[in-house]
């Protein structure tokens, strides 16, 4: 039997809807051309198709559509955005400011560029996993030019205060990023409303298509964005490489989906999540990481005390879930996200990451909850080397 799938953050699967109007892009017998090919009606028509998702995503997010710059996914958006702003500086007058829970595809650029001599601060969070306006503030500098900051965490869900952040940028006239992978779909975004300069957005998170993406490049600022691929000049010098119409029209696709049903989906969500969070307290001995209000609505990351997460998820082979983030998945080491916010390597390795989406059933919630109260039960009461 195919696992109950509780993992929509790691991925989503594409929507039905989606992939069929993906497929006309593709064939023989489709709108199969080059966007950049000019001289015929086939690129003709696969560009109009492009700018049309382009739209798509922009009204989304409340952007203008010539504020829409394709990419790959999130993690060349976020790499473009920190990498593009920081090579306008010299390392020496160029200070960072991003958060200790932030994705692998933030830190990893900031600390390249730290290799480089770029002035960086890595600011904790508090126990329930956000960073505050205050301490944004305190951290800054006057050469302070970038502050990056993910407006969902994609282990626990939390929501950073990123309109609070954004209005505090600008002031201080410091470019504004934020990663938004984890928010398309589940929280309301607007662009205007967060006073972003630079906003990062990967398709498949919200029921598109893997290694697409778009980075939100506010139009109205005086930044010069430091193009990282060359080749062509594509999207306006920002990002050059022949794009990927089949893609991007699933994006588009994907995008106006989210935007019609946004309010009912997310409800339903929510109440689900909140049906799983009551039946998984009954265990016992269980507690939520994270703030408890400041979140998304699909994720739950929950600590099942004295019994080891690893050894938890195989006792529960019918429910497809995660100990963190899809991206380090494959280490043995305690989730950083946790540590980062005060929790003991054991009760990160006691706590997985469970996440609801478009597809979940209240069967589902209820057969997991089944799950999880027999496999803990059973785990709880077995000897020692058998808990892990």
């Amino acid at each position: 039997m195919r696992p109950i799938y509780l993992d929509y953050a790691a991925t989503t699967p594409v929507d039905r809807q989606v992939a069929k109007k993906m497929a006309d892009y593709l064939t023989v017998d489709g709108d199969y051309g080059n966007p950049a090919s000019r001289s015929h009606m086939l690129g003709w028509l696969a560009e109009e198709a492009a700018e049309e998702a382009r739209n798509d995503v922009a009204d989304l997010i409340g952007a203008d559509s010539r504020e829409i710059v394709w990419t790959s996914g999130a993690t060349e958006s976020n790499n473009l955005a920190i990498k593009g702003v920081a090579e306008n500086y010299a390392p020496e007058d160029c200070h960072i400011i991003t958060g200790a829970t932030e994705h692998k595809a933030v830190l990893d650029p900031v600390a390249y560029l730290k290799s480089k001599g770029y002035l960086v601060t890595i600011l904790q969070p508090g126990r329930d996993g956000r960073i505050t306006r205050a301490q944004v503030a305190d951290a800054m500098t006057e050469k302070t030019r970038l502050v990056s900051l993910m407006a969902v965490n994609n282990e626990t869900g939390v929501c950073h205060p990123v309109a609070e952040v954004g209005a505090l940028c600008a002031e201080r006239n410091v470019y504004f990023h934020v990663d938004a992978a984890q928010a398309i779909g589940k929280i309301h975004v607007d662009i205007n409303d967060w006073q972003a300069t630079l906003v990062s957005l990967s398709a498949h998170k919200f029921y598109g298509p893997k290694g697409v993406g778009a980075l939100y490049v506010r139009r109205r600022s005086p930044l010069q964005l430091k193009a990282q691929i060359h080749g062509g000049g594509h999207e306006r010098g920002m990002r050059s490489g022949t794009l990927a119409a089949h893609q991007l029209v699933g994006m588009g696709e994907a995008a106006r989906l989210v935007g019609q049903n946004f309010d009912e989906e997310t409800t339903r969500i929510g109440r689900l999540r909140d049906h799983l969070w009551l039946g998984l307290e009954r265990i016992g001995e269980v507690s939520l990481n994270g703030d408890p209000t400041h979140r998304s609505p699909s994720h739950l990351n929950v600590c099942f005390h004295h019994v080891d997460g690893e050894a938890l998820m195989m006792a529960v082979r019918n429910l497809a879930i995660s100990s963190g983030s899809a991206c380090t998945s494959a280490t043995v080491e305690p989730s950083f996200v946790l540590k980062s916010m005060g929790l003991s390597d054991q009760d990160a390795h006691s706590s997985l990451r469970i996440s609801l989406g478009r597809y979940t059933t209240e069967d589902d919630i209820e057969r997991a909850i089944s799950s999880f109260t027999e496999a803990v039960t059973g785990l709880r009461s077995a000897p020692e080397q058998q808990r892990g």
